[in-house]
């Protein structure tokens, strides 16, 4: 029985450690706390992600602790429709749901290791799981594999109250970002996103969030309206870190899943479906070949698929918060939206 360590107990680690056979692996997840995260957010469940949250056997129960995602308005800041980008099946479901019912598909032989990991235990296979400030990535890849810190402040959160009549979907104005969508029990889930100097660690939430309302003041009532209702104690205020290239997700007895692998910027929304595809895809290699085999076939399964969504992201952040070509962008977002134009699904 090979002995497997997984650093990191978020999505793709406990998804990961749902999957594996426990015939085959002793497996440990280490993670640093033992409680969901205290401000609930919104991910949407695209259907390549559903497809691994069905073979975890969570699938039923993401769409019942979910809400219907159906497609994107995308405006100008504010707030006209440029077009309407179709998401079809697509599942939204909360953060903190997805990682308990994640943890409750782990087997009772998982062991469960909490604390910060210092130094990588010692197993025949070390799986970095363990998001953008991976120490796996940075101790097995190196120092030039550290996270890049953006030049963008994100911030997300939920309100108690409806989305407001019409007023759903995505705002893009001149170097901001703002979005409106629904989450379960009728509440809705909002986020943000501008270029600041704020932190890059310890940034006061309240501070970040008077930033932001005066960022977005009086140019879409709707937009206004959310703010109005957004509290510091049910909002997150982060600086987006992104992952370089690799060059392989697996080296030296050690494997990169998740944001470890990929840490992206979160404007194509796929960075939680890509962990689950990672985990589910390892898992299944793991289970019924060679350890070392399965190793290389994951590294050709992900490897270019998951850098191609991170360039993409990165991409698509440039356009959603350009500044000097908004007018450009949106002009062009409107003539697509005429011709009756929407953006593929991922």
């Amino acid at each position: 029985m090979d002995v497997l360590s997984v650093v990191g107990g978020g999505i793709a680690g406990l998804a990961l450690a749902a999957r594996l056979d426990p015939r085959r692996f002793q497996v440990t997840v280490h993670e640093r706390r033992e409680e969901p995260p205290p401000v609930e957010t919104s991910l949407a469940m695209w259907p390549e992600a559903q497809r691994a949250l069905d073979a975890v056997g969570i699938l039923p129960a993401v769409r019942t602790a979910g809400s219907g995602f159906g497609g994107m308005v995308l405006r100008d800041g504010s707030g006209n429709v440029l077009l309407n980008a179709g998401a079809p099946g697509v599942i939204g479901v909360s953060r903190a749901a997805l990682l308990r019912l994640l943890d409750a598909a782990v087997p009772a032989p998982v062991a469960r290791a909490y604390g910060t990991v210092a130094a990588l235990p010692r197993s025949d296979l070390v799986v970095g799981a363990d998001g953008v400030h991976s120490i796996v990535r940075r101790s097995v890849w190196g120092e030039r594999a550290r996270a890049r810190l953006s030049p963008y402040l994100a911030l997300r959160g939920i309100i108690e109250e409806p989305v407001p009549s019409g007023g759903g979907g995505e705002y893009w104005g001149r170097g901001q970002l703002f979005g409106i969508t629904p989450a379960a029990r009728g509440r809705t889930y909002w986020y943000a996103s501008y270029r600041s100097g704020l932190g890059p660690g310890g940034i006061n939430v309240e501070e970040a969030l008077d930033l932001t309302r005066a960022r977005f003041s009086g140019r879409a009532a709707d937009v206004d309206h959310v703010l109005a209702a957004a509290t510091p104690r049910g909002t997150l205020a982060q600086r987006v870190w992104t992952v370089p290239y690799p060059g392989s997700y697996q080296r030296d007895g050690a494997v990169l899943v998740g944001d470890a692998a990929h840490g992206m910027t979160p404007n194509l929304g796929r960075g939680a479906c890509e962990a689950l595809i990672d985990a589910v895809t390892l898992a299944d290699l793991l289970n019924t070949r060679p350890l070392p085999e399965a190793l290389r076939a994951y590294n050709r399964r992900r490897l270019l698929r998951s850098q191609a969504l991170r360039v993409a992201s990165s991409a698509m952040a440039r356009l959603a918060l350009a500044e000097n070509a908004q007018p450009l962008r949106d002009g062009l977002l409107r003539l697509a939206g005429r011709r009756g134009g929407r953006p593929g699904a991922g």
